[in-house]
């Protein structure tokens, strides 16, 4: 997967099958989208390519209201991969950008720097200053301009469209298992282990602390709570652990979102290393306690739970495996 930011130089603007969105969580709905725009690139000759936006436009418009993020960049980028997608134009969204009349839009950015020669918008897509530009005005310019224009239909299920806003409904909820539905794959975040104040392993509980997106570090991360987790990345098989995402209440005010993963009998040091943590089940919310031995109690509970939870879902032992 090739990432372009801004303008693309001269020897990456080769002629693309193209879509446009924010493809947040790379769900079901998208992957129905994005596998027409890979066979379209394929039957043409094409490079299959996204274009999408960074932040999301309502970050900038109305933070207060703006969508909690399903996924990092690294993961969203990954995701796609896995669908064929080749090449992912993100463009900066600012106040510059958001005033683009919808036929500048469409010259300089769909013709010039994606060089789209197939594109494929939903029914509803709308671009462009106001929101002006629609499916019909694409149409229209494609000609003239030299790409053609797909229709493509919501994907939905029992009557409802699979959604951004379904999963992170789900998220919210706890709801791990409709999660999975959705995305048609477990629910992974992955990050670089960081070094952290070390106060897990005072306590008992040594953690590996992931620095997440700067997105997250702003924004609350559409799941958030006690998890019991599987990590991959530091052995042939997933590690069984309980996660952390949240604010650290009881020792920490900055305020700053942080995933802390206590892995079951693990000592190696893996600072630096790229791992995923699936979140397997939710156990509870995130809590402030009075003292640091509560939080110990709690993290006690915890793990036990989630020994019970991974033992059941896989008919081992958690630990058992080296």
């Amino acid at each position: 997967m090739k990432i372009i930011r801004g303008a693309p130089r001269p020897a990456d603007r080769l002629p693309t099958a193209l879509t446009i969105g924010n493809f947040d969580g790379v769900h079901r709905g998208h992957q129905a989208l994005l596998a027409q725009v890979a066979a379209a690139a394929h039957a043409r000759g094409l490079v299959p390519a996204v274009m999408t936006f960074e932040p999301h436009p309502r970050e900038l418009f109305a933070p207060q209201s703006a969508p909690a993020r399903i996924a990092n960049l690294r993961d969203t980028v990954g995701a796609l991969a896995a669908c064929g997608i080749q090449r992912m134009f993100v463009q900066h969204f600012n106040h510059r950008f958001a005033a683009l009349s919808a036929e500048r839009f469409i010259e300089e950015l769909v013709v010039r720097a994606c060089q789209a020669r197939w594109l494929a918008v939903g029914d509803d897509f709308r671009f462009g200053a106001r929101r002006a530009g629609d499916i019909a005005l694409l149409r229209a310019a494609g000609p003239a301009a030299g790409f053609e224009v797909a229709q493509l239909a919501a994907v939905e299920e029992d009557g409802q469209r699979i959604s951004s806003s379904l999963v992170r409904a789900a998220l919210a909820a706890g709801d791990l298992a409709r999660v999975r539905h959705l995305l048609g794959r477990p629910y992974v975040i992955s990050g670089r282990v960081l070094h952290g104040a070390k106060l897990g392993r005072t306590i008992g509980f040594p953690t590996l602390n992931l620095r997440m997106a700067h997105a997250w570090q702003r924004r609350r991360p559409a799941g958030h709570g006690i998890f019991a987790v599987r990590v991959r990345g530091l052995g042939q098989q997933p590690l069984p652990g309980v996660a952390s995402l949240g604010l650290r209440p009881t020792v920490d005010d900055s305020g700053r979102w942080l995933l802390e993963v206590h892995l079951f009998d693990f000592t190696r040091s893996v600072y630096g290393q790229l791992i995923e943590v699936e979140l397997v089940e939710r156990l509870r919310d995130e809590e402030k306690y009075d003292s640091v031995e509560l939080l110990r109690q709690a993290i006690d509970r915890d793990a036990a739970r989630t020994r019970a939870i991974l033992r059941g879902a896989t008919g081992e032992t958690p630990g058992d495996r080296s």
